[in-house]
Order: structure tokens, then C-alpha cells, then sequence
């Protein structure tokens, strides 16, 4: 049989956790690959009971691909091992909380979870879903030694998603039918979706649309505030659509990116685009299918367009000032 991939899922107990691993038991994201998941939630009883009773559902789907579930309230147990480590939980914000102090309430969780990561397995990869995820990327990058930077990334992949059905909705066509659309910067009301390089149909959005004062003020805004204008309709942070980014996201890095196509993901930047080094910050990617990826270069932006990537990442620049005593290496 081929060797199992061990993928561990933090947070597992939870809203986004329960749209998640069903996807990635049942064979969609690692094709006939068989899976071992490895689940984590708090160790408390309730937390524990709950993450059983998940356990239990997902192995009562029968998927011929899952070939064990563990369960466990210990990051050391359940990243041991692991090819894929998928960091869910985290503490979400409050009524009246702001985001620093979000970055703080996090900060010690990811740097343990950091420690922990050293446990995985030689072709580790690890996706940061819990928010603010760039910043908690970082913390636990830097909290695991002996791990490159570029095994680790944040999820952006959501934005792209939000923003594609954004523009798929101006110019009333699929979503299929928009490509080269980059997320730039932090998963947070400052992120940058670039209109400038996507196409619509084969041609460039801003020609389809026509209408540039829309792109640069609703679509922006509507993509920026997404998940805000979520928990105002249902009173719920975003689980499925989250859950379904994250599984496009594994997806991207595990499969070779045709050519002159991309993705978004928070990667450790290198100065690509301007991004300030050794923050991660969400780039134009490109993965060679084999644990290995790459930044897109060559996409040409406006000079109001770099405005925006500059102050998307000065905001990054300023949360890790913030954190800046857990970080380490």
C-alpha cells in the first residue's frame, strides 16, 4: 500500500474544522493517497468529547481512503509525524477587542504550537487558517527551529475566492471564467485584491467591467470586509467557505501549477513586489508540485496599486512589532 500522508488539524472540534476534514479524508485533496488525521482541540473534557464525536462521524463516511484518526489534546502528539499541518484554532476576537490585543491573545499559542512543529515530518508543510493567520505564520515559524521559512504559509486563498466571485458577479460570468487574480498583502481589511492583472473571459477585468471607480472602491472594499459582512448576515464567523479555501490551498501546493497560472498564499517574503523581508505576506504563487514553490514576478502594478501593497504590508511590519519578543531565529 502507499505510504499514508499524516495530516494534523488544530482546532478540530470546531465550526470550520467540521467542513474541513471530511474533504480531506474522503480523496479529494490527496487523490487515492490514503490519510491519517490527526486531530487536536483543547485539552479539556468537553472539548475532547466533542473532537471524539467528530472523530467518529468522519470515520462512520467509510472513506476507502482514511485509514486512521487520531484524537489528543497534545500539539507533540499530534504533529508527530505529520506531512501536513493544518493550524485551525485560535482564540477569535471579541466584542470591542482590537486587533493587537488579538495578536497577543494568540502569540504564546503559536509559539508552542511552533515548538511542537518540530515533530513533523521531513516534508512538513504547514497552512496558518486561525487569524490573524500572517502574523501567527510568523510566530511559529520562527518558534521552529531547524524548519525553512518556506514550509510555512497563511491562508489568502479565501480572499482570492471571495474576490473572484466578486468580479464573476459585475460582469455576469463564471467563476471559471476569471483567472490571474492576486490577493497582495494581510488577511485583514487592508489586503489588496489586484484587479489590474486578472482577466474575465481572456481579457483584462478592467476592460470587461469598465468601470474603474467600482474596482478600485466597491470591489476592494467588498473583498476587504467580506468576512465582516458575513458575521453581520449569519452571526457566525465564515466555517465552509474557510474550510473549502484551505482545501484549495493544500491543493494548490500539492499539485504542479499550469503554466502562466497562479494562486494567492502568505509566503515568507524575499522582497518580491516591494513586500518588506521577513514578514509573510500574500504573493502571486506558483508550485512545482513537489514540496517546492515559487513567486510569480512580472505582474505589472499601478502606482495606486503598490500604494496599496505598501500599506497592506506596513500594517504587517507593525504586528510583528507587537509580537515582537515571541519571535525568535
Amino acid at each position: 500500500m502507499t505510504k499514508p500522508i499524516v495530516v494534523a488539524v488544530t482546532g478540530a472540534a470546531g465550526n470550520i474544522g467540521y467542513s474541513l476534514l471530511f474533504r480531506l479524508a474522503s480523496g479529494e485533496t490527496f487523490g487515492d493517497r490514503p490519510v491519517i488525521l490527526k486531530l487536536l482541540d483543547l485539552p479539556i473534557a468537553e472539548a475532547q468529547k466533542k473532537l471524539e464525536g467528530t472523530a467518529m462521524e468522519v470515520l462512520d463516511c467509510g472513506f476507502k481512503t482514511l485509514v486512521g484518526v487520531q484524537c489528543s489534546g497534545d500539539a507533540n502528539v499530534a504533529f508527530d509525524g505529520a506531512s501536513w499541518v493544518l493550524l485551525v484554532g485560535s482564540k477569535p476576537r471579541g466584542p470591542g477587542m482590537a486587533r493587537a490585543d488579538l495578536i497577543r491573545e494568540n502569540g504564546p499559542i503559536f509559539v508552542g504550537q511552533g515548538n511542537a512543529l518540530q515533530r513533523g515530518a521531513s516534508d512538513m508543510r504547514v497552512l496558518v487558517v486561525g487569524n490573524p493567520c500572517n502574523t501567527n505564520c510568523l510566530i511559529a515559524a520562527s518558534n521552529c527551529a531547524g524548519v525553512p521559512k518556506e514550509r510555512f504559509s497563511a491562508m489568502t486563498r479565501l480572499d482570492e475566492n471571495r474576490a473572484i466571485a466578486q468580479l464573476a458577479g459585475k460582469a455576469g460570468c463564471t467563476n471559471a471564467e476569471i483567472a490571474g487574480l492576486t490577493v497582495f498583502g494581510n488577511h485583514s481589511e487592508s489586503m489588496y485584491p489586484d484587479f489590474e492583472n486578472a482577466t474575465i473571459r481572456g481579457q483584462p477585468a478592467t476592460n470587461v467591467i469598465g468601470d474603474l471607480n467600482w474596482l478600485q472602491t466597491t470591489f476592494v472594499a467588498n473583498v476587504q470586509n467580506r468576512g465582516k459582512a458575513i458575521i453581520a448576515a449569519r452571526g457566525l464567523s465564515s466555517a465552509a467557505s474557510a474550510a473549502s479555501a484551505a482545501i484549495d490551498h493544500v491543493k494548490d501546493f500539492e499539485r504542479a501549477t499550469p503554466a502562466g497560472q497562479w494562486f494567492s498564499a502568505a509566503v515568507w517574503s524575499e522582497g518580491s513586489y516591494a513586500s518588506p523581508a521577513g514578514i509573510y505576506t500574500s504573493l502571486p504563487v506558483s508550485s512545482d508540485g513537489k514540496g517546492g514553490y515559487s513567486v510569480v514576478q512580472g505582474l505589472q502594478l499601478s502606482p495606486w496599486a503598490q500604494d496599496k501593497v505598501a500599506a497592506t504590508n506596513k500594517e504587517l511590519l507593525d504586528e510583528r512589532a507587537v509580537v515582537a519578543d515571541l519571535l525568535k531565529g
